[in-house]
């Protein structure tokens, strides 16, 4: 089992609290992302730059996430093909997308992304927040627990 994540707007927080799992459960963390990221020393935890352009993050953790690992994403589109595959994803604020929730949830991505172009203003997401934190440290050892 490995731990992929959509590294490019993953919260600090939620890789913290993956650095700490990776260690106490002997997992694989993979960042990915178009930018250098910096990571602990760990042989378990490590980060891979991609090339910029769109979706190039995406393909990759798409390409390499097997059964049995775990994603970490809030792009909707990549935790869909991820899900899609039979690969478990989590997002940062610890919902997990399962075949069942994340075509609505890409339905509903797609709606408010028409209603933005056409010049209505949503606003964007609520600011990270500690419970979000719990609830995503939660989530990762509900997933882990299962896994062993």
């Amino acid at each position: 089992m490995h731990i992929w994540v959509d590294a490019d707007a993953c919260p600090k927080p939620v890789k913290e609290i993956l650095f700490r799992a990776a260690v106490r459960a002997q997992v694989p963390v993979i960042l990915v992302a178009n930018q250098y990221l910096s990571v602990p020393p760990s042989p378990l935890i490590r980060a891979v730059q991609v090339s910029s352009g769109f979706d190039v993050a995406d393909n990759h953790i798409v390409q390499s996430a097997q059964v049995g690992d775990l994603v970490i994403t809030a792009d909707i589109p990549l935790a869909a093909e991820a899900v899609a595959k039979g690969v478990a994803v989590i997002n940062p604020r610890g919902e997990r997308y399962t075949l069942d929730n994340v075509r609505q949830r890409l339905n509903m991505r797609d709606f408010m992304e028409t209603l933005r172009s056409s010049g209505i203003q949503s606003g964007g997401p609520a600011p990270y927040s500690q419970q979000d934190k719990q609830a995503f440290a939660n989530a990762l050892d509900r997933f882990l627990a299962a896994a062993r």
